[in-house]
């Protein structure tokens, strides 16, 4: 069992930055981690994942502007987003996959931490 907690989100104009950090809580075991937003009236979206050997997946609209990573120890998740656009307005949720030893091969994402939100206005 771990908890997720993040944080950072906020508002921004159109082309500004913002970084979003996960701080993650329980046992150090091997997660896959991730993000995943939703808008309103629109579906959850997978945004970015990274395993435990740091390997990492974009959805295509975030490509070249979204960067994850984490820390040396896993505890740590961080979401750089460059470049927004008033369509990633969202809110942001931090996930992790216990299951998987530390890899994202089963899409499946039991923990969920309570979001942060980011609006980015044109």
């Amino acid at each position: 069992q771990v908890v997720l907690v993040e944080s950072g989100g906020g508002s921004v104009q159109a082309g500004g930055s913002l970084r979003l950090v996960c701080t993650v809580y329980g046992p150090a075991y091997p997660l896959c981690m991730g993000w995943f937003r939703q808008a309103p009236g629109k579906e959850r979206e997978e945004v970015a994942t990274i395993d435990h050997d740091g390997r990492t997946t974009y959805t295509d609209s975030v490509k070249g502007r979204f960067t994850i990573s984490q820390d040396n120890a896993g505890s740590i998740v961080y979401l750089q987003m460059n470049s927004l656009k008033p369509e990633d307005t969202a809110m942001y949720y931090c996930v992790a996959d216990l299951s998987g030893g530390g890899y994202c091969d089963s899409g499946i994402f039991g923990s969920w931490g309570r979001g942060a939100q980011v609006t980015v206005s044109s």
